[in-house]
């Protein structure tokens, strides 16, 4: 299982200050995302994942810039999600150094806008969706009735989308879910809620494709090292 880290960019910063050595009081913090990927590339990540929180609350890419450092001075694949609604915003992912794209979950009210984003990303396209029963209702659904989780799984994986990712850790139903992805030829992977190490083994366990990890690791909770070891 791949233990993604994640930073989430406001302002072209990091929203979490990383102190790699907080705990020992050595070392100096950073909120510059591009010291931050460095240092978790050095210790073993292979891929790292970067949220756009400015893009995600306009609907348009706001920290491309903050994406280009990264890519400049790493070259491992970066994957990237929030604000990204159209194939042209998929496009300036790509050109500012992003490798991957993760869509929000009202693509699937969208048809055509996802075909245009698969016809530019195809395999290094995800789409993030929400588990929970209570989040499903809620959200502005453009039909009649508001979809089940299974039913949204069906409808990306036939339209062609092979990677999705859970937000809120897939709470207790991840091993279901990964269960019905399999079915499916989707890889499932997991962000937020995850905590500490126990989290992880049973996510690997679960069968889980990836766990993309924010705040645990740049705090410290979690040590990268070590997440890797669960996760092999």
């Amino acid at each position: 299982m791949l233990v993604i880290p994640a930073i989430d960019l406001a302002g072209g910063r990091s929203r979490v200050v990383y102190w790699p050595g907080a705990a020992a009081g050595i070392g100096a913090p950073t909120d510059r995302p591009e010291a931050i990927v460095e240092r978790f590339v050095a210790l073993g990540a292979r891929i790292v994942h970067l949220v756009d929180v400015d893009g995600a609350r306009s609907g348009a890419p706001a920290n491309l810039e903050a994406v280009g450092r990264v890519a400049a001075r790493t070259a491992v694949p970066i994957q990237l999600a929030g604000g990204l609604e159209s194939a042209d915003h998929v496009r300036l992912a790509f050109a500012a150094g992003a490798t991957r794209v993760v869509l929000a979950m009202n693509v699937l009210d969208s048809p055509d806008v996802l075909a245009e984003c698969l016809a530019v990303a195809g395999d290094w396209l995800a789409v993030g969706l929400d588990p929970r029963p209570e989040r499903l209702a809620a959200f502005p659904w453009r039909r009649p009735a508001p979809p089940t989780f299974d039913g949204l799984l069906g409808e990306l994986a036939d339209r062609g989308v092979g990677r999705i990712v859970l937000t809120h850790g897939g709470g207790r139903d991840a091993a279901r879910i990964v269960g019905i992805a399999r079915t499916r030829a989707v890889d499932v992977l997991v962000a937020g809620g995850v905590a500490d190490i126990p989290a992880i083994l049973r996510l690997r366990d679960a069968g889980v494709a990836g766990v993309i990890i924010g705040e645990a690791l740049l705090s410290g909770a979690i040590e990268l090292p070590a997440a890797l070891e669960a996760a092999a």
